[in-house]
């Protein structure tokens, strides 16, 4: 028989007590932090329906006259976390992108909602730069407006087959937004493309264009 020192396997056993909490706890950690397929940015059922298809895949666009995408169109959105590293992220993006510049929408903006996703992610054609590229902005706001209205004829692929003028836009916007980097960036726009901006932050916060006629 041996002799056992229980004050010292006492000791023993609260240390290997915490070391198991402190492993279950880094766990929890890393797969919040999508590093292991999950996402701080999107839900279980949003990731699957990212997920449905490749990132140069289109995805269908919610409109007004399906009373089920009716209702999701006028919620708003949520924060999304700027995770370069978030599988997800990136692949609901490339969707995004190609959605809007698919051949049955060739639009000059979309946001997020618009294909059912809830956060706060916008493409935008810059028409203000040369070659007028498309650029992603995570969590846009607008943080003031000039006095100067402008009208500008508007159209929507979530409206279909409508377009009409609008005359309450702002000329000007200053802007504060995300890039995919985790970057913050603050910057004017003006002109259509900054009726662009507006109309596609409108709909991350459930407001349409006809909203605003």
């Amino acid at each position: 028989m041996m002799y056992v020192d229980f004050r010292l396997l006492r000791g023993f056993t609260f240390l290997l007590l915490l070391l198991l909490l402190m492993s279950c706890k880094a766990k929890k950690s890393v797969t919040a932090a999508g590093t292991t397929g999950g996402s701080v940015s999107f839900t279980a059922a949003q990731a699957e329906l990212i997920n449905a298809a490749a990132a140069d895949k289109p995805m269908r666009v919610f409109k007004i006259n399906n009373r089920a995408d009716s209702l999701l169109l006028r919620k708003q959105c949520s924060d999304v976390v700027p995770d370069p590293n978030d599988p997800i992220l990136q692949r609901f993006v490339g969707r995004l992108y190609s959605t809007v510049r698919d051949s049955i929408s060739l639009g000059v903006g979309i946001a997020a909602p618009q294909v059912g996703i809830l956060r706060n992610i916008i493409w935008v054609q810059r028409f203000d730069k040369p070659d007028f590229p498309f650029e992603v902005y995570l969590n846009p706001k607008i943080v003031k407006y000039t006095d100067l209205k402008q009208d500008c004829p508007e159209g929507c692929l979530s409206v279909p087959d409508y377009r009409a003028t609008t005359k309450t836009r702002a000329y000007a916007v200053l802007l504060e937004y995300d890039k995919l980097d985790g970057s913050h960036h603050t910057e004017m726009i003006e002109d259509f493309t900054a009726v662009i901006f507006q109309h596609e932050i409108d709909h991350l916060n459930g407001i349409l264009f006809l909203d605003r006629l």
